[in-house]
């Protein structure tokens, strides 16, 4: 299962600024939105390989950031292979490095190691990496498939990154 993220306050960190970048990962922030919000994570027929939940998450995020005079643009990938941030390909790295020259910050929307793969594309330039999501623990939940296309997350419940068993 994916990680389950918890959001982080990050709109003291953005204010001043006038643009920045959203770097999602679409698996395991896509996961956790979907989770906490009991709804489906992908209706593949409806809005193929796309994350409703989560896409309404970064609008609402996206709007959030216009209230304080900060213009935000989505860095996209639909291809299901480049879903973990932490795992991009050599390709996407070098298209997300190319980006984010063009930004005063980057506000990252995953993990630990999400965030570092950001910060390796960013090395070379000025641009501020903002995590935006925090580790929780791990997703454990029951994979649910339904008609039509429809994939969901049922009985879901956090587990500690502890290695200690709790008696």
């Amino acid at each position: 299962m994916p990680l389950h993220l918890e959001d982080l306050d990050i709109m003291q960190e953005v204010a001043g600024l006038n643009s920045v970048l959203i770097v999602p990962c679409n698996m395991c922030a896509a996961a956790t939105v979907a989770m906490n919000e009991n709804k489906p994570f992908l209706r593949l027929f409806r809005s193929f390989l796309k994350s409703v939940p989560f896409d309404q998450y970064i609008k609402k995020l996206q709007s959030r950031l216009r209230a304080k005079g900060v213009q935000s643009t989505l860095f996209k990938c639909t291809l299901p292979h480049q879903w973990f941030l932490c795992m991009s390909t050599q390709g996407r790295k070098r298209k997300l490095a190319e980006q984010v020259n063009k930004y005063e910050a980057v506000i990252v929307l995953g993990c630990d190691s999400a965030a570092e793969t950001v910060r390796d594309a960013a090395e070379s330039t000025n641009c501020k990496v903002i995590p935006g999501m925090k580790i929780g623990g791990i997703a454990n939940a029951t994979l649910q498939f339904s008609l039509p296309g429809t994939i969901s997350f049922q009985d879901s419940k956090i587990v500690s990154l502890s290695q200690e068993k709790t008696r």
